[in-house]
């Protein structure tokens, strides 16, 4: 849900071959947020599905911590105390999940590591109260990192990982990625998102600082996950993507290339998705719509 807009995806999960994009749009907000949701669930029918939403970033914290030696099971409860002193509010005030990161493997591997994330109560109490008071079923509610892990998954190569660098309104998200796994993520500071005009700043001092960000993060994850090599870095498909992939290939050690989302889903009835800035500012919601739970 962005300052003047929804955006809403809606996908069928995978059965022999790949998710199919049912819906994909953007909806101006006509009135506050109550109305704007109430509008959308009487024209879409939203009471008749599970709906995720995703906090934008400011909203929530997110921290690398080491695991809890507990039970797996009380690992989320107890992860809590360990955060306590990383965020900038009382813990008691925060609604707090976790995710595990996979083992670094080898002898001598580090202790087991955790995402904790972190949101004020207050804001996770109005989020769901907005979506109760319009009758619209609100089951989970999620942040942009897993959501683009959910569609980065649909474009590694078995047994590596993948860097994925994707754009929102708040700059550019890299998250590395294998077996359908979060290993590492970091946000970048970039104005460069739907306009191919990239600001004030000039395009080659904001690829220079891309990859700069990129050379870091990539060397790092080599250091920490030494069993598992990067196949490539995607971009996901804004204006001047090309330009911005040759720039990268040019001064990085693998692979780049711009994400096309037709090898990931299938969107038959929804063909505005075949452009590739409708594609970049979709990314986030389309990948949070293909979550799928655990069985």
């Amino acid at each position: 849900m962005m300052a003047d807009r929804v955006d809403v995806s809606h996908v069928q999960p995978a059965r022999d071959g790949k998710p199919e994009v049912l819906l994909c749009d953007s909806y101006r907000k006509e009135g506050d947020e109550v109305a704007t949701l109430s509008r959308l669930r009487r024209e879409l029918q939203l009471d008749r599905y599970r709906c995720t939403t995703l906090l934008r970033s400011g909203e929530y914290q997110m921290v690398q911590v080491e695991a809890p030696r507990v039970p797996p099971a009380e690992a989320k409860q107890a992860v809590r105390w360990r955060i306590k002193d990383m965020i900038d509010y009382p813990v008691e005030a925060a609604t707090v999940d976790a995710v595990f990161i996979p083992a670094a493997g080898g002898a001598g591997s580090a202790s087991p590591q955790m995402f904790a994330v972190a949101a004020r109560n207050d804001l996770i109490a109005a989020t769901m109260k907005r979506f109760n008071e319009a009758g619209v079923p609100l089951e989970v509610i999620d942040i942009p990192e897993l959501a683009q892990r959910n569609l980065a998954q649909r474009y590694e190569e078995e047994g590596r990982a993948l860097a994925f660098l994707g754009f929102d309104e708040s700059g550019g998200l890299l998250t590395l990625t294998c077996g359908g796994e979060l290993f590492q993520y970091r946000r970048i500071d970039s104005p460069l998102a739907y306009s191919s005009d990239a600001g004030s700043e000039p395009r080659q001092g904001l690829y220079d600082r891309i990859v700069l960000e990129l050379q870091r993060s990539l060397d790092h994850f080599d250091r920490q996950f030494r069993h598992m090599s990067v196949s490539r870095v995607m971009i996901s498909p804004v204006p001047g993507a090309e330009e911005m992939r040759a720039y990268l290939a040019a001064h990085l050690d693998v692979p780049v290339a711009v994400l096309d989302l037709s090898r990931a889903v299938d969107f038959p009835h929804v063909p505005e998705l075949r452009e590739p800035e409708r594609q970049a500012r979709c990314l986030h919601a389309i990948g949070a719509a293909m979550r799928e739970e655990a069985a």
